[in-house]
């Protein structure tokens, strides 16, 4: 072993292309995920207003606040992990992204430990969930979803979730730019696990090694054992860019 590192070789002008490059395998297809990743729930205070609304109840918007804050502890759909699952409902909650019933028992279960003193209050929550008025699509979704369809770059959406997305995106007017939607409820598997990848791959008729899956956990970067290259994004704010640039930075052609 030399006593000093070799020195970097500079390629002389004119003779770049004698230089290393960086190889990066080409992107035929993306995978999105949902939450975090496209859209984010609304901000828990409105949620709240909205819910007892549906009730037929007005908050103020203090006692919303402090009815939220609570909410967000007990665990809510979209937002953090609960601090504290109750026994009777650790079935529900372990198999929440199974089945459809399993979700909204879990989440409402949840909800149901919150005394609102609101008749009704724990199911509103969450049926606001399964409106599209219930989320906001990050401000570069639509544009970054454009832009793949237009170059023929196929997309689809997977995701960890014991509710149908497609009215969300039949509102937003985005479904005409997803190919496939591989929702972990009707498939039967949950990210990480590489099979619901596979099925995302298969549907969308490419090879994981030319597919690119984006998302905001640990989870979606689980693609990669299935394959599949992965970008992880941060969460934005709802409402706001997300970064999704670098997705066409990665997938499209120079």
């Amino acid at each position: 072993m030399p006593d000093h590192p070799e020195p970097t070789q500079t390629p002389s002008p004119g003779n770049e292309a004698a230089a290393p490059r960086a190889s990066r395998r080409p992107v035929k297809a993306v995978l999105f995920d949902f939450h975090g990743t496209l859209a984010q729930v609304e901000e828990p205070r409105q949620w709240v207003l909205e819910a007892a609304a549906a009730c037929g109840v007005t908050l103020d918007r203090v006692r919303a606040t402090s009815l939220a804050d609570r909410l967000l502890t007990a665990g809510r759909a979209g937002g953090p992990l609960p601090a504290r699952v109750p026994p009777r409902l650790a079935e529900l909650w372990a198999d929440r992204d199974l089945y459809q019933h399993a979700h909204r028992g879990a989440y409402t279960g949840l909800a149901e430990t919150v005394d609102a003193g609101i008749e009704g209050f724990a199911d509103a929550l969450y049926e606001r969930l399964l409106t599209a008025e219930g989320w906001l699509p990050y401000a570069d979704t639509a544009p970054t979803l454009t832009a793949l369809r237009d170059a023929g770059v196929p997309v689809a959406v997977v995701s960890n979730i014991g509710f149908d997305l497609r009215p969300h995106f039949d509102t937003w007017g985005l479904t005409d730019l997803v190919g496939a939607f591989v929702l972990s409820y009707e498939v039967g598997r949950c990210k990480p696990d590489p099979a619901i990848f596979w099925r995302a791959c298969g549907m969308l008729g490419v090879d994981p090694e030319q597919t690119l899956m984006v998302g905001d956990t640990p989870a979606d970067a689980g693609a990669v054992t299935a394959g599949c290259a992965a970008l992880v994004l941060p969460a934005a704010e709802p409402g706001r860019e997300n970064g999704l640039g670098a997705v066409l930075d990665l997938a499209l052609p120079a």
